[in-house]
């Protein structure tokens, strides 16, 4: 059944066209948006495509980011981009695209839907479906790095107040506007007191505001190994870039396989829909790739865009299809799969099961599922009565004797404003009063503290000139602030 006929057969009615900017991908990509596009479409998606390139071959031709500059103006003006999978280069000076897209245009909310198919799809937990949110902008994944020493290397996890709000809010508003039960809160906070502190605090205060969904919170670690041994405990996940990244393609494979699992970016003026699996280049070309994932992403943006009736239909039919027992080869059982088929062979089966139910497996809804509603940018918080109390200053040393350097330290600086109050190495205190099996880089954090109320900036410019006159190396500063008289740093063992 083509798209005319199928557009014919079930009546169905007009929606409002929508602009849509398409990457189509690399590897691939192509096959798989094409089918993709020709299932939506069938649904009944009006859609007015912009075609963009990324990826691959712009990398060749010399554009280190992967798209190019005048594409920016292209998904401004269209405000959603469907796109396939790409291929990043190997090797130094290439940027991730996708971080590039996400930050660029202020996608803040990573959303996956992890839902069991059993037993058309093998999966372990048939009753599993979770959806997750990861904040998408912050966290390690700011990429700030520097190589600091012969020996440490160092990543910045940087978290917001603003930015952990406006993901804890979007999944509350989601669960509410889907009738979810329950948002769970993965963090580790019990170690990143200040930064996983954040986000599970912000998480409390949060969930008050919606007393009718229940919330609980999780460290990650037992969080994690909860989700993939029993994942009926869970319904909506809120946690931060790495945890989430992590712990979503865990759902999404536990739930069947990550080659059919979906990916919403959403912010507040920008969304980009895609599926979470790579370019698959050894496969490209031979028509057998599973466009599903891309599919199930083509229904999100169609949620997205409003137009919930061609999202559910497109839903209900691809159920339809893996009930029926037609399947790619990489989700083919001899036990559950009638005929084995290829891209366009799936893309047709779709196709011609527009307006039919699944039986076995759980219907989408006529209005589908709900994007949660815009939010209204965070309100910044007053700024607090700061105090510069102290300053940690970072010291390259290649002689590993933590006595030794405080004697050094001690003896620079005792004309300063601060005095060395601890040295730690690695987060491990190591003086005063350190252990002798303690393993210690030549990287050190050295703490200078002042008995007054708050030092000055000049005085942090005396230490690191006083050290310096003694040839000892400070490679890193870092402030100590209070924060209306609490400290803003973290204290003790670097705990």
């Amino acid at each position: 059944m083509n798209v005319h006929s199928a557009q014919a057969a079930y009546s169905i009615a007009p929606a409002e066209t929508a602009q849509v900017a398409v990457a189509y991908g690399d590897g691939i990509g192509p096959e798989i948006m094409r089918a993709a596009l020709r299932c939506m479409h069938a649904a009944g998606a009006d859609l007015d495509i912009h075609e963009v390139m990324l990826g691959e071959k712009v990398y060749e031709a010399g554009h280190t980011s992967g798209i190019l500059p005048d594409s920016w103006s292209t998904l401004r003006s269209a405000g959603v981009l469907f796109k396939g999978p790409i291929t990043t280069p190997q090797g130094g000076g290439y940027k991730s695209l996708n971080v590039t897209i996400r930050k660029t245009l202020g996608l803040f909310a990573n959303i996956r839907p992890c839902a069991a198919l059993t037993p058309f799809v093998a999966s372990n937990h048939p009753g599993m479906d979770v959806v997750i949110f990861r904040e998408n902008e912050e966290d390690l994944y700011a990429g700030i790095e520097h190589r600091q020493t012969d020996e440490v290397f160092q990543c910045l996890k940087l978290v917001s107040i603003p930015g952990t709000e406006r993901i804890i809010r979007q999944a509350f508003e989601y669960a509410r506007s889907n009738g979810r039960r329950k948002v769970s809160c993965f963090s580790k906070d019990n170690i990143m007191k200040l930064t996983d502190g954040l986000f599970h605090k912000m998480f409390l205060k949060i969930s008050a505001e919606y007393p009718e969904i229940a919330a609980d919170h999780w460290i990650v670690d037992i969080g994690a190994a909860k989700l993939a041994a029993s994942p009926e405990l869970f319904d909506v996940i809120v946690t931060t870039n790495l945890y989430g990244d992590i712990i979503s393609d865990i759902a999404a494979e536990i739930s069947g396989s990550v080659g059919i699992a979906p990916s919403a970016n959403i912010g507040e003026s920008f969304a980009m829909f895609e599926a979470i699996h790579g370019s698959a280049p050894d496969i490209a070309g031979k028509g057998i790739a599973n466009p599903s994932g891309l599919i199930l992403a083509g229904v999100q943006m169609l949620g997205h865009l409003g137009q919930q009736q061609a999202a559910s239909r497109l839903q209900n039919a691809w159920l339809k299809t893996i009930e029926s027992g037609i399947h790619t080869a990489d989700i083919h059982s001899k036990e559950q799969s009638r005929m084995k088929v290829g891209t366009d062979e799936f893309a047709d089966a779709v196709i011609d099961r527009i307006g039919e139910l699944p039986k076995r497996l759980k219907p989408a809804a006529l209005q589908g599922q709900r994007p949660a509603p815009a939010i209204a940018p965070p309100v910044r918080p007053v700024p607090a009565q700061r105090r510069l109390v102290g300053v940690d200053l970072f010291v390259r040393d290649t002689v590993v004797d933590p006595d030794n350097l405080a004697v050094r330290l001690i003896a620079a600086t005792q004309q300063c404003a601060a005095t060395l109050t601890m040295i730690t190495n690695r987060g491990v205190k190591v003086w005063p009063a350190g252990l002798p099996e303690t393993f210690k880089t030549d990287h050190w954090r050295c703490r200078f503290e002042c008995d007054e109320a708050h030092l000055k900036q000049g005085d942090i410019a005396d230490l690191i000139m006083a050290l310096s006159q003694k040839e000892v190396e400070v490679i890193k500063t870092e402030n100590l602030y209070t924060f209306n008289g609490v400290p803003g740093y973290s204290l003790g063992q670097g705990q």
